[in-house]
């Protein structure tokens, strides 16, 4: 099974590409595929024809957000507030966590209490 080393709602920092150097709160996380959706980066056109029906949509150009690789993000720290890489840590009653590799802080509880 794949792993992301990004979780829903994370902010992220665009490494490379058009929208390098960006910042953005992730949307979605594809971990099967290594993609994730970052909130304004990698903005695509999308011509979209009406569909009449029960539902009634609009046609139009729709401006959405599309994915992009896992290798192309890295985290930013919540309390150092910058770009980082993520290790785990086996907390004292058994469970894990995600720590922030330059300030050593604790990010979030990933693994169940062991107690």
């Amino acid at each position: 099974m794949a792993k992301a080393h990004v979780k829903k709602g994370d902010m992220v920092y665009i490494l490379n590409g058009k929208d390098a150097g960006k910042k953005g709160k992730v949307l979605d996380v594809d971990a099967s595929e290594r993609k994730v959706l970052v909130e304004g980066v990698n903005i695509i056109t999308k011509h979209v024809k009406p569909k009449p029906g029960k539902g009634f949509k609009e046609g139009g150009i729709i401006h959405q957000e599309a994915p992009i690789y896992l290798d192309k993000v890295m985290f930013i720290c919540r309390s150092c507030g910058k770009p980082t890489k993520i290790g785990k840590r086996i907390m004292d009653n058994g469970s894990k966590a995600r720590v922030c590799k330059k300030c050593g802080e604790v990010i979030d509880i990933i693994g169940k209490d062991k107690e």
